[in-house]
């Protein structure tokens, strides 16, 4: 049975994590979900190594609100960094699912933002754990997480 890790944080101001596992359980059936709160973006690294290597997840889903604030962008990227560090050092995938406090001054946008961009990202997990091959047809696309997609290019 394939495993997926769900890496979230108290600091996020949506439960992104309950979105995604629900929309995970509306799609397909046979995997578990093994799911990990850490404190902040920056504990999201060791927390989806720790779901690889202790939990023997298949992928993982990294959940983080980062703040408007120049500190918390830059927390963002060490995390961002860190996650794409975790990947490489397991061979496995991290969907990062993060929103930026400020996509959005409107709280209610903010919400469902999260909300979107989580249950998308849960049907990326879906295609990459259980069927890569419908990926290569989303090819050049212009696909986006939470907002409108931005289309393919014309030629």
């Amino acid at each position: 049975m394939k495993k997926i890790g769900i890496a979230d944080t108290t600091f996020a101001r949506y439960d992104m994590a309950k979105a995604a596992i629900d929309e995970l359980k509306s799609n397909i059936t046979g995997f578990k979900i093994v799911r990990y709160t850490v404190p902040g973006v920056k504990d999201l690294p060791v927390a989806c190594k720790k779901l690889f290597e202790e939990k023997n997840c298949d992928i993982v889903m990294a959940f983080g609100m980062p703040g408007p604030k120049p500190i918390d962008k830059q927390c963002a990227h060490e995390a961002s960094t860190g996650l794409i560090q975790t990947q490489l050092m397991c061979n496995k995938h991290i969907m990062e699912v993060f929103v930026h406090e400020d996509e959005s001054k409107d709280g209610k946008e903010l919400a469902l933002l999260a909300d979107n961009r989580a249950r998308e990202h849960a049907l990326n997990v879906i295609d990459l754990l259980f069927k890569p091959e419908k990926l290569i047809g989303k090819a050049g696309k212009g696909l986006r997480e939470g907002f409108e997609d931005a289309g393919p290019l014309k030629s």
